[in-house]
């Protein structure tokens, strides 16, 4: 697996802010290769100054001084290797943090199409888990490459300074060595590829069942979602097992077999050599201290090799995320005060090509200061309608306007701030009740969170929680009733004061006094802003200015509410 030409630029480019670290981290792991080379040759030094009685002295004039030169080198490489070991990590894991941002602020401009189709557990899985594992090869691959590579082909050299023949003998094995490691490298790479896909369905799984764990619980499904569950996690475990039991097989062979054999040869070889007279003590003893490090580096490299796919799969992962295009936002239209006459054009909508039109041909305008109620069966479309004006969708085909300027051609943000939408599904963030108001209008004093609350008629349910305003509502806010959660939303959306308003069954979860209450300040809140109220109840739209009826044969207007339920 590799990374495309288009992409390689951009898995360096991470490196570039961090340059000058990265330049030291390779130093130092380079410093770290020459001196565990250059250690073994003041062995062989010693040893056969020894024996040749080369120094009248040897404790004064050879072992102190060597040591000396030993102790001061291994300080060195001790102080390298901690360099690279953590500044190296370190550098690592802030290149996780700034593609982890990169790719949540890509998120964050991806079209709701793309969100209808991607599972939440797959997104979070891209975010942690693949990231994680390329900021590992972000550090350890260039090091690796450098300690292991240089020190491999560096042992070689040496080596066969020393003794071409018995180097011969070495090298005979590892084609063997390569031709094994080949063999299981690809079933690693299959296992992993695997991995990857189980890793994403086991967190949209986990994901779909902890949120929907009060449906489950109300159909007593409990059995259902463990079995469901289970047989996920069985999938993941065995992908986890397969990649075990290939690793073992793949490590095993190279370092608990392979590497004996090859040494297990040295000595008898080396043996044949020394009988001889054909090899110096010294020079052997170097030579069986060089050749771990001619075999020590191929399964260190096979694990270089393995982090590389596993981090380049995760890093393809994460370029697939932002090759995705995001919500198009050329717009570059001014707007002035808004008004907030909205008009459909001939309007058309598919979710993809291919796929039965949702909605067709849709043509009518609503004016300022009105009020208009869109009515009709389930699932016929009044959302996607709506949806249509903040551009959650982009038109097949037609054009939208507000105050006749067609909303392609503003900003996304100049837009939104101008509409405001309860949703029927609200969601609270984890946080105070304060700071899920302020989603209306960040920043906003609190005297005016607070006024916002009392028009939603929310402010007494919410003056009863212990900490008031600043009570911490938990994730998704679950700790408050339906009613509660929904007056929370309109809160935001009086604390916003947008031009245009979309109510999408904004009272459905309300009981009768509090819907009485939010109905009466939303018709407060509808003078001089354009309103789209969604609903199936007449008492939630008795009081629109116009009715519309969404029907399989198109929208149609209406005079009255009569055969309306």
């Amino acid at each position: 697996m590799f990374v495309s030409g288009p992409r390689i630029k951009k898995f360096f480019s991470f490196y570039k802010p961090y340059r000058l670290l990265f330049i030291a981290d390779i130093t130092c792991a380079f410093i770290v290769m020459v001196i565990s080379l250059f250690l073994p040759l003041f062995v062989r030094y010693i040893t056969n100054s020894v024996i040749s009685g080369s120094f009248s002295d040897v404790l004064g004039e050879l072992i102190l001084p060597a040591a000396l030169i030993m102790l001061c080198l291994i300080l060195i490489e001790t102080a390298a290797a901690l360099f690279y070991d953590y500044r190296g990590h370190q550098m690592g894991a802030m290149i996780e943090r700034d593609m982890r941002d990169e790719l949540f602020s890509h998120y964050q401009k991806l079209p709701f199409s793309f969100f209808d189709r991607e599972k939440t557990g797959s997104l979070m899985s891209r975010l942690i888990n693949d990231l994680l594992n390329l900021a590992e090869l972000y550090h350890h691959g260039p090091e690796d490459l450098i300690i292991y590579g240089l020190r491999f082909m560096g042992a070689l050299m040496v080596l066969t300074r020393i003794n071409a023949g018995l180097t011969l003998a070495v090298l005979a094995f590892l084609p063997l060595m390569l031709g094994y490691s080949l063999l299981f490298q690809n079933k690693i790479r299959a296992a992993y590829k695997r991995y990857h896909e189980k890793i994403g369905d086991l967190g949209a799984s986990l994901e779909d069942s902890l949120a929907g764990i009060r449906v489950v619980k109300s159909f007593a499904a409990e059995d259902m979602e463990e079995e469901k569950f289970r047989r996920v996690n069985e999938d993941f475990y065995r992908t986890r097992a397969d990649i075990y039991r290939q690793e073992a097989y793949y490590f095993t062979g190279l370092e608990h077999f392979f590497g004996p054999l090859i040494m297990a040869a040295v000595v008898l070889c080396g043996g044949i050599w020394l009988s001889k007279s054909a090899l110096d003590t010294g020079d052997f003893i170097a030579f069986l201290l060089y050749v771990n490090y001619l075999t020590a580096p191929i399964p260190q490299i096979a694990r270089v090799i393995q982090q590389y796919q596993d981090g380049i799969a995760g890093f393809n992962r994460f370029m697939d995320i932002l090759d995705h295009p995001p919500e198009p936002d050329r717009g570059l239209a001014a707007l002035p005060e808004v008004k907030g006459r909205i008009e459909f054009a001939d309007v058309s909508f598919r979710y993809n090509e291919g796929r039965d039109y949702v909605l067709e041909g849709i043509s009518f305008s609503v004016n300022p200061g009105q009020t208009a109620a869109l009515v009709g069966p389930s699932g016929i479309g009044k959302t996607t309608l709506c949806s249509l004006i903040s551009r959650f969708y982009e038109l097949s085909s037609g054009a939208i306007r507000l105050d006749g300027i067609d909303i392609r051609e503003l900003p996304l943000k100049t837009l939104r701030r101008n509409i405001g939408v309860v949703q029927q599904d609200l969601y609270l963030f984890a946080g105070t009740v304060i700071d899920n108001i302020r989603y209306g209008r960040p920043g906003a004093a609190e005297a005016d969170v607070i006024k916002a609350a009392k028009k939603a008629n929310a402010h007494e349910f919410i003056m009863r929680l212990p900490g008031g305003y600043y009570s911490d509502l938990g994730p998704r806010g679950l700790s408050l009733s339906g009613g509660q959660r929904q007056r929370l939303g309109i809160a935001r959306v009086f604390l916003k004061d947008p031009p245009v308003l979309i109510f999408d069954e904004a009272t459905s979860a309300l009981d009768q006094k509090s819907e009485r209450l939010v109905h009466e300040a939303l018709m407060e809140l509808a003078k001089n802003r354009t309103t789209f109220i969604i609903a199936h109840r007449l008492s939630t739209v008795k009081n629109a200015n116009r009715i519309f009826t969404l029907t399989e044969r198109g929208l149609e207007e209406k005079d009255s509410f009569e055969g309306i339920s």
